[in-house]
């Protein structure tokens, strides 16, 4: 199965990544490439845990962007209630939706790095 279907299938919007790229798959596809090292570097639990919320915010609304820009729509919800909920000082909140979308994320990360190795 190819990348974009297999996305699809995880709740991507790839019509509207597509079109954000001039229907240019293939700089659509090498984008989604970069995502599991933007993820890796931007991780957000850590700064949680340790009480740095300012940067774990930050993070977090970088990946919103990101993520936001590939129409990784799952994703992309997820990072703004997260970005939403750090702003309403609700950190508490932020990391259970964050545990709760790792698992998701996780997965899209796993099918673009299948796909490119």
């Amino acid at each position: 199965m190819d990348i974009l279907e297999e996305l699809k299938e995880l709740g991507v919007d790839i019509e509207d990544g597509l079109n954000r790229f001039m229907k240019n798959e293939g700089l659509y596809k090498r984008m989604l490439a970069k995502l599991p090292s933007n993820i890796e570097k931007l991780e957000i639990l850590p700064f949680i845990e340790a009480g740095d919320n300012q940067t774990a915010l930050s993070n977090a609304h970088t990946l919103k962007g990101v993520t936001g820009n590939l129409s990784l729509t799952p994703l992309f919800k997820a990072y703004t209630d997260i970005v939403a909920l750090f702003r309403a000082d609700k950190p508490e909140e932020a990391k259970a939706l964050l545990l709760e979308t790792i698992p998701v994320q996780d997965k899209i990360v796993a099918c673009i790095n299948a796909n490119n190795s």
